[in-house]
């Protein structure tokens, strides 16, 4: 391969346009009841971010657009409500126009918004129509039965027929409340997104209420602009207090329940659904210690345990649990003897070592779900009583799927990038031993495999995949494509992310596996790991964490790095790097200060240097209460340890960011500077934790490398490794 194209300076700019190659790629997946269509969302191509509602015929293989932003509001998908905007950030939600959309059970009726209005789309046949709403419109759903559209408005609750009759089912009586939005521990560290469900009669729905009156007050400015009023957000910090959340039965012709449990030991919300056998919710004490399944007596509110989880260090909340089949047996995962288990009716479905993921969704008896056996790859399964468990997908990567009607459409991360492969059941064959991407065809069952539009990064990933250390560390190390081995040793880039809900040594091109290459052509050796807390290996490896998140992760980088070198001996150990977002910026300052003897320099991203300013719910559930374990949180801090600085340091962090405030990187510079450490810190005025500014990100990658050449020193990059830069 041409040396020019894989170290093109184009890379960045691709990278960037393309939102992490994003755009383009099919998703959100909803099956017709029949398994003849199903509908999805795809941008135009792989630089065009306006999102377009599709239709797949599985008989035809064939696709429409059933609506198109472009001809309905114009280019673009114009200003959403801040609501939305909040809601699109804690989904990481990079593109534009339709994002999400709802249907009702015949999968007839659609619904979306776009620029705060409210849409809908019969797939029988019909342009998109505009349907009348009380105000900007968040997060619009379908009643079961396609009569009514239940969505959310300046906090409050409301429901439209399709003639436009709008009724306000609960108003928010402050602007500290909202009825139908996930507050911000919710969305961000439990994966709830949503605040309310419709009953399955259509005549019900049961809404979460939010009271974040109590929550500390943060302000974000916006210092590139003076003139600019700060933005005031609620944010649970570690420690403090929480939204109140409760729960409540809304008739649409005006009955109101509020439905009843013991709010004061389970204070977190943490899923809630309504199936043919009534509503039921999952409850969270603070602690986390304790996982409650509730019943729900839709006339009174009452509450009945049906189910609890314990833990003596906390209860992993799996998606997609609890959860019923058709007779009513309860879905739940159980961790025992380092395995994440999968029950159905209080019985183990799984075997040892298959560690449960997620849960798709059940159908009859059947249950849908995500698990691994090796920790590099996540596969598609089903249960089936009688049948045992079987895998869908085959080829090596990452899965995610739905099914319904016979046809399963297989959502895939593989080596070969973004796979989507849909499987239609012959009702006179087995369906063979396996079905998924990469599979052969198993008798009774045909393929099809929908267009993915994004484009094809101009450096590929070539990792090679490794098992390191006593602990069988997961890595993969990226060499630059033009390095001849014993011609010359390259300095070396940690590239982790290594905290819990993220696995980087995967066998999948992801956005992150191209840059590890792209940073590897630029004459690195590039090594990622994933050390203990990170997912994908068990509850005992995910909680080889508690009560210290730093440890725990920079020796395993360490033992990483060390097994690495021993193994190719072109890894120059000593010229080590490291560079992170996020956990993995945390990781990278951390190294540099406690282990300079192994790291020369670093690259913090986002750095969470003080763990009392982050969230409720996701810290402490590592670290406890910070009243009552102030001892975790100082451990597992940088502030404090500023002094400590050898290397150099490249902090940086987007001002808007309301996720790891920038106050993490600004007391911690502060600290450095009284230190009298040398460091560099960059700010990128009016980005959050995820930047969205095409050049930000372009260049945040040049930035970093040449940083890190600078540091490192003695790179030898021949002239046509560089060639248009």
């Amino acid at each position: 391969m041409d040396r020019k194209t894989l170290n093109s300076d184009g890379f960045p700019r691709q990278f960037a346009r393309s939102r992490r190659f994003s755009l383009g790629v099919p998703r959100h997946f909803t099956v017709s009841p029949d398994g003849d269509r199903f509908l999805f969302v795809r941008t135009g191509s792989g630089t065009d971010p306006v999102g377009r509602l599709w239709e797949y015929d599985c008989g035809t293989g064939e696709e429409r657009i059933l609506a198109d932003p472009a001809l309905l509001v114009g280019a673009g998908s114009g200003a959403v409500p801040e609501e939305e905007r909040q809601r699109r950030e804690r989904a990481r939600e990079r593109s534009e126009g339709v994002v999400s959309y709802a249907t009702d059970d015949a999968g007839r009726l659609v619904v979306f918004a776009l620029s705060g209005a409210l849409w809908a789309v019969r797939t029988d046949g019909g342009a998109p129509f505009s349907v009348p709403a009380a105000g900007p419109v968040v997060d619009p759903r379908p009643s079961p039965d396609g009569r009514h559209i239940a969505y959310v408005s300046r906090g409050s609750c409301h429901v439209v027929d399709l003639t436009g009759t709008d009724r306000q089912l609960a108003r928010a009586e402050g602007p500290e409340i909202t009825y139908g939005l996930a507050e911000y521990a919710a969305a961000e560290s439990m994966g709830r997104l949503r605040g309310y469900w419709w009953a399955p009669d259509s005549r019900r729905l049961l809404v979460a209420r939010a009271d974040i009156t109590a929550v500390e007050r943060r302000y974000i400015g916006d210092p590139a602009d003076p003139t600019k009023p700060p933005r005031a957000v609620r944010y649970p910090a570690a420690g403090t207090a929480n939204a109140e959340v409760t729960l409540w039965l809304l008739g649409l012709e005006g009955e109101r329940v509020e439905v009843e449990w013991d709010r004061k030991a389970y204070e977190y919300l943490v899923d809630a659904g309504w199936d043919a056998h009534g509503p039921m919710i999952a409850v969270q004490s603070r602690d986390q210690r304790t996982v409650r399944t509730l019943t729900v007596d839709p006339a009174t509110g009452a509450t009945q345990v049906l189910h609890e989880r314990t833990d003596p260090a906390w209860v992993e909340l799996v998606p997609g649990t609890p959860t019923r089949t058709a007779s009513g047996a309860l879905v739940l995962p159980e961790d025992a003897g380092g395995t994440r288990f999968l029950t159905v009716g209080g019985l183990r479905v799984t075997p040892k070592g298959l560690q449960l993921g997620e849960v798709l969704g059940t159908a009859d008896e059947q249950v849908l779900f995500t698990a691994g056996e090796d920790p590099t790859e996540s596969h598609v399964w089903r249960h089936e009583p009688g049948h045992g468990v079987r895998r869908l997908s085959r080829a090596p990567g990452r899965y995610t799927g739905v099914e319904r009607g016979g046809t399963v459409v297989l959502d895939g991360v593989t080596e070969r990038g973004p796979e989507v492969s849909v499987v239609r059941a012959d009702p006179d064959g087995d369906g063979g031993d396996g079905i998924g991407a990469g599979a052969g065809a198993g008798a009774g069952a045909s393929y099809g495999v929908i267009a993915s539009l994004a484009e094809e990064p101009v450096v590929v990933p070539r990792p090679v995949h490794l098992t390191l250390g006593e602990r069988e560390l997961r890595g993969a190390l990226y060499l630059p494509s033009w390095h001849q081995e014993g011609t010359e040793k390259l300095p070396v880039l940690l590239d982790p992310y290594s905290g819990p809900g993220m696995q980087v040594a995967i066998r999948a091109r992801a956005w992150f596996t191209c840059v590890s290459q792209w940073f590897a052509e630029q004459g690195f050796a590039v090594l990622v790991a994933d050390g203990r807390g990170t997912p994908g290996r068990g509850p005992a490896w995910e909680k080889a964490v508690h009560g210290d998140l730093l440890t725990p992760a920079l020796e395993d980088q360490v033992d990483a790095l060390r097994a690495a070198g021993a193994r190719f001996p072109d890894l120059d150990l000593a010229r080590v790097a490291i560079r992170g977002w996020s956990f993995g910026g945390f990781l990278a300052a951390a190294a540099v200060l406690h282990r300079p003897d192994v790291f020369h320099a670093a690259v913090a991203g986002a750095p969470p240097t003080d763990q009392r300013l982050y969230d409720t719910h996701w810290k402490e559930r590592f670290l406890g209460h910070p009243d009552e374990q102030p001892e975790n949180y100082a451990r597992s801090s940088l502030v404090g340890h500023g002094h400590l600085l050898r290397r150099p340091l490249l902090l940086v962090h987007g001002l808007a960011d309301d996720n790891v405030a920038v106050a993490h990187t600004l007391r911690f510079s502060a600290e450095l500077l009284a230190a009298g450490r040398p460091h560099s810190v960059l700010p990128l005025p009016g980005a959050t934790h995820a930047p969205a500014d095409d050049g930000v990100n372009e260049n945040l990658l040049r930035v970093q490398r040449d940083f890190l050449r600078d540091a490192l020193g003695g790179f030898k990059v021949p002239e046509e490794r560089t060639s248009g830069e």
